[in-house]
């Protein structure tokens, strides 16, 4: 699998997972929260923070669609267009946002929804792109992104095979070269019997590119389950506070939830440890005290045959093991041997 190279980080097999803080449009339109969320993220042991930038026209053709969503406990029903154009970010937003990333010690990045989009990141310098799931078969745009050269995240959420296929091809075909494909169930929040974690290896197997997981989950469960399966890149959607007005903060991780999250995978990343066959370093002391040896029932003297009940099989493991015993049974003692006496090969003439 190829290892993708972002910023000074290295995403793929034997590298540590990226978790990136999906910040999207939880800034509510507030550059003073969106760097706030940036600050809070960082301190929950975020390795990233996303946000999407956008113009509204971009994605809505109709204005009369409408948008049903859940906000501080109570049903809205607003329309779309209104929606996304009170989450547009700024003039200059992109590259404040980037600078203060980079105060923080966190890699910035964005999900853009045009060309003019992509050369705006470019501009700014983003370490990488993101194309969103609902613009998987956006060609132009990912031909757009491949040429830029900047690493990119594909998000394959509502996907066949064949629409990822056809959306890698795009890119590669384009000149790209650093991707990674996030495994995505586009619900929010998703039910867990449709996230389908084991989708991430079969999509490394087929694609032959790093696979992440875009959890739209609640908890930390299955972001946790995918790095077990192999995901390099956890994306998480990040609030200040589940309960801020608007469509995303109810569902997405608040701070304490995303530092048990980054902790979680932590922790996972070092239980995963090696493949080889063999035991822990911690276990290497257990075997002595823990297996069995070769022990003298009775007291046998010395010159006297060792015979079947002569041997049980007891704490400590540092003597003849019981796999061995015919080394044990039949021999002559060369010395008096005590009752529970671990036998050794030395006891034997």
């Amino acid at each position: 699998m190829n290892v993708v190279t972002i910023g000074s980080r290295q995403l793929g097999c034997g590298h540590t997972c990226m978790i990136a803080a999906e910040i999207g449009i939880n800034h509510n339109g507030d550059m003073g929260m969106a760097k706030a969320a940036i600050d809070v993220a960082a301190e929950a042991g975020a390795d990233a923070v996303k946000f999407q930038n956008f113009k509204a026209e971009e994605i809505v053709a109709d204005r009369s669609l409408t948008y049903e969503y859940l906000s501080r406990g109570q049903r809205v029903v607003e329309s779309q267009y209104a929606m996304f154009k009170r989450y547009e970010l700024p003039p200059g937003a992109l590259r404040d946002l980037k600078e203060h990333c980079e105060r923080r010690g966190v890699l910035f990045f964005s999900t853009p929804s045009s060309i003019e989009g992509v050369d705006e990141l470019v501009q700014v310098g983003s370490p990488m792109l993101k194309n969103a799931s609902d613009s998987l078969g956006n060609l132009p745009l990912l031909r757009a992104m491949a040429r830029s050269g900047i690493p990119t995240i594909i998000s394959a959420g509502m996907a066949t095979l064949e629409d990822i296929g056809a959306a890698v091809t795009a890119f590669r075909q384009a000149g790209g070269r650093d991707l990674v494909v996030l495994h995505c169930t586009a619900s929010y929040p998703a039910p867990v019997g449709d996230v389908h974690l084991r989708k991430i290896p079969a999509l490394a197997a087929v694609l032959g590119c790093p696979i992440g997981f875009s959890d739209h989950t609640e908890g930390t469960v299955a972001a946790v389950g995918a790095v077990a399966l192999g995901a390099c890149f956890v994306e998480k959607h990040f609030t200040l506070d589940k309960g801020l007005a608007g469509p995303d903060h109810w569902f997405s991780a608040d701070p304490a939830e995303f530092g048990a999250l980054v902790r979680a995978v932590r922790a996972i990343e070092a239980s995963l440890g090696s493949s080889v066959i063999a035991p822990a370093t911690s276990e290497i002391e257990s075997r002595s005290a823990y297996r069995l040896s070769c022990v003298s029932a009775r007291a046998i003297r010395a010159g006297t045959r060792v015979m079947t009940a002569d041997v049980i099989f007891r704490r400590p493991g540092t003597g003849i093991p019981p796999a061995v015993v015919d080394l044990v049974v039949g021999r002559i003692a060369a010395a008096d041997i005590p009752a529970g006496h671990v036998f050794q090969t030395s006891d034997f003439a």
